[in-house]
């Protein structure tokens, strides 16, 4: 087995024989339609997480595997948050459902660790292509 097979060719091709959520063209597994609230949701959760940990070269594998179980987890407490903003009767069990859900995302915070990751200072020439595509915006 040729262990370069499941890494992008030099050109960045995208290797067929990794998953598409591991060559970055599917943010989540059998998500039919990418533009639905959650999935936006969850590619900005994502995105803000990576970003605090220094962008995705700088991160691990296990990392990026917590930072998706971070997202889910963090929309479904919004999810909750919105239900008790809307409905004054949520009973116990629902709130008893976000106390667990709390807990278990601070848990997997914890092993991320919360500290910020400085990201290297960006270039003139990537502060000026940022400009341009926010300008075509």
């Amino acid at each position: 087995m040729d262990a370069l097979a499941d890494q992008p060719s030099a050109e960045g091709q995208k290797s067929p024989q990794r998953s598409r959520i591991a060559n970055g063209s599917a943010t989540l597994l059998g998500a039919r339609d990418e533009r639905s609230l959650y999935v936006r949701r969850m590619k900005e959760v994502i995105a803000e997480h990576v970003d605090d940990r220094g962008g995705l070269d700088a991160m691990s594998a296990a990392e990026k595997s917590l930072i998706r179980r971070v997202a889910v987890l963090t929309i479904e407490l919004e999810k909750l948050e919105t239900r008790f903003a809307e409905d004054e009767t949520v009973g116990e069990r629902t709130l008893d459902l976000y106390n667990r859900t709390a807990g278990n995302l601070g848990r997997l915070l914890d092993r991320l660790g919360l500290k910020r990751k400085a990201k290297p200072p960006m270039t003139i020439k990537g502060y000026l292509a940022a400009k341009k595509q926010q300008g075509a915006s």
